[in-house]
């Protein structure tokens, strides 16, 4: 598997599921994973409800993929993105798959391309099943991209007190710090970030307010925050440990 941001990735849109105004922001966060080889929405386009993609459409050289629907209450958009999710796996030109949708059908095929190996990034609102969160290695919440021009005001960072209130979030740090962290209890913040990413696919420091986790760690006050030179004009690394593991006295 090639290092992520090589990755060579399918961008597959559920038009009838997803908002045209966050397509910008959405394909800004798919190339810190990767580069976007394939762009496609599906949809029934003769239908007027789909008339506010064609300006995205155009601009981002995203491929609309036709289907209609043949039966009323029976989504046929989905069964032609799993099809061609397929195909695509099949061709062996793919390292990743980013599925835009909140919709909870394309948990299997999420699963699916994980066990072939390959990496899946979701994309979708807060109310999206937890099945098909959990089915990703990654979920983003559309509500946490920027760039949208119906986009409210930025989330307020939540204060330390706030975040101190928040035990499952404490927890979550605390536990993925002490299963990376060496006997001195310092561990990469990048190793932290990946476990955590691994026991929740949907986590997201800009939920709390902050644009990274090393801001988000910070704000709790409850860690140390250390960057580390790496030598040999390697940029540094930020390392972090529980402030609970500091030497007494």
């Amino acid at each position: 598997m090639p290092n992520e941001s090589n990755a060579k990735l399918a961008v597959l849109i559920d038009a009838d599921n997803a908002q045209p105004s966050i397509i910008t922001a959405l394909l800004a966060e798919v190339a810190k994973f990767g580069t976007a080889h394939v762009k496609r929405a599906y949809g029934d386009w003769t239908d007027n409800h789909l008339r506010a993609w064609k300006d995205e459409l155009l601009k981002q050289s995203i491929q609309p993929i036709q289907q209609f629907g043949y039966t009323r209450g029976k989504n046929a958009t989905d069964s032609a993105l799993i099809i061609d999710a397929m195909d695509l796996l099949y061709s062996g030109r793919f390292q990743g798959f980013c599925i835009v949708s909140s919709d909870s059908d394309f948990t299997r095929l999420a699963a699916r391309l994980r066990e072939s190996g390959l990496l899946v990034y979701g994309f979708g609102e807060k109310k999206t099943p937890e099945p098909f969160v959990s089915a990703c290695d990654k979920f983003i919440h559309v509500e946490n991209l920027s760039g949208k021009p119906d986009e409210e005001a930025p989330r307020k960072p939540q204060s330390p007190a706030q975040l101190k209130q928040d035990t499952a979030l404490i927890n979550l740090l605390r536990n993925a710090v002490d299963a990376a962290s060496d006997d001195d209890g310092w561990t990469t913040l990048s190793q932290v970030g990946s476990i955590i990413t691994k026991q929740r696919p949907d986590f997201d420091a800009r939920s709390f307010g902050y644009g990274k986790l090393s801001d988000l760690v910070a704000a709790t006050t409850l860690f140390e925050v250390e960057r580390r030179s790496t030598g040999e004009g390697r940029p540094a690394a930020l390392y972090v440990r529980d402030r609970r593991k500091l030497p007494k006295g």
